[in-house]
């Protein structure tokens, strides 16, 4: 098996940077979002809204995905040792599925607590402070989502990137607390729309744990890269000088990284050093014309023996 070349004590170095590079976008968060889930929990109950004090359920939750994402950087970015070959990335889609099941079971809860008590009247509207809030809540989670996304798409962190959206979907969640508020605020005997705005609140952040937790899911069952990816990887091969044909060409990602395995077919009667000559040809090719690939293992078929099965 051959994998890219390079120097381990520079992958190293680029592996530790991008970890620290992780946790510290993430303790950034976790310090802004238990700041918001305070105040937006001390609006809520002081000004009244429901529908705030779901919103700070939902800023709560970003907190404990951080605290999973902090955690969990310290070991999917181990080397590989002699229990786990194939290194500790896996841990990070596990990560990122927690995140989008955490998401999964705060918007399934906010949406029946919204919807049970819809009839339910407030005694008086929501106060301005709840509006206030909310707009803080927006600005404040956009910046926030904007940088993350920025950084996990630099250094290809799928868990960072899920945490984004995180980000994202709390900044969305927090218009139509707004818009309820604002209504209630309005218009007095509307304070129905304060539950309203609870139960979409649920249905934003279960569209974006859908998002997040069907890929991981995908990844954890070993699903192929797609289809442009694999028509790519087949056309680079074939077009290598020495390659007659290939099959049993087979990906699979871990975490956002894609590995290869493939068969190639060369020249029977050529030498053995000939034949491992092309087979790193394939290889290189492949990882210098796509980045997403990390390593690619070529077995080599002599021409004969395949016409003689």
């Amino acid at each position: 098996m051959r994998k890219r070349e390079g120097d381990h004590k520079f992958a190293e170095q680029s592996r530790s940077s991008r970890e620290a590079n992780v946790r510290k976008v993430t303790w950034i968060g976790l310090l802004i979002n238990i700041g918001l889930s305070g105040l937006k929990f001390a609006a809520g109950y002081f000004g009244r809204s429901q529908a705030l004090i779901a919103d700070a359920i939902h800023s709560l939750t970003d907190t404990a995905t951080d605290i999973a994402v902090i955690a969990g950087s310290h070991y999917w970015s181990r080397p590989p040792d002699g229990c786990h070959p194939y290194g500790h990335r896996r841990l990070e889609t596990l990560v990122t599925a927690f995140i989008g099941l955490i998401l999964a079971a705060a918007g399934i809860g906010i949406g029946w607590e919204s919807i049970s008590t819809l009839h339910q009247m407030h005694a008086s509207p929501p106060g301005w402070i709840a509006l206030y809030a909310a707009m803080a809540s927006i600005v404040t989670k956009e910046i926030l989502y904007r940088w993350t996304a920025s950084v996990g798409k630099k250094i290809k962190s799928p868990a960072l990137a899920a945490n984004a959206w995180h980000h994202r979907t709390d900044a969305i969640s927090s218009l139509p607390v707004l818009i309820a508020v604002g209504g209630a605020l309005i218009f007095p005997s509307w304070s129905f729309l304060d539950h309203v705005g609870a139960a979409i609140v649920s249905v934003f952040i279960l569209h974006a744990a859908m998002k997040i937790t069907w890929p991981a899911i995908s990844e954890l069952i070993d699903a192929g890269a797609p289809e442009e990816i694999q028509k790519k990887i087949a056309e680079i091969a074939c077009n290598t000088s020495g390659v007659r044909e290939i099959h049993a060409v087979r990906s699979r990602y871990i975490s956002s990284s894609i590995q290869i395995d493939m068969h190639i077919v060369v020249d029977g009667n050529m030498s053995v050093r000939d034949g491992h000559t092309i087979a790193d040809n394939v290889e290189n090719s492949i990882i210098s014309s796509i980045p997403e690939v990390l390593e690619v293992v070529v077995h080599v078929d002599p021409s004969q023996v395949l016409s003689d099965k």
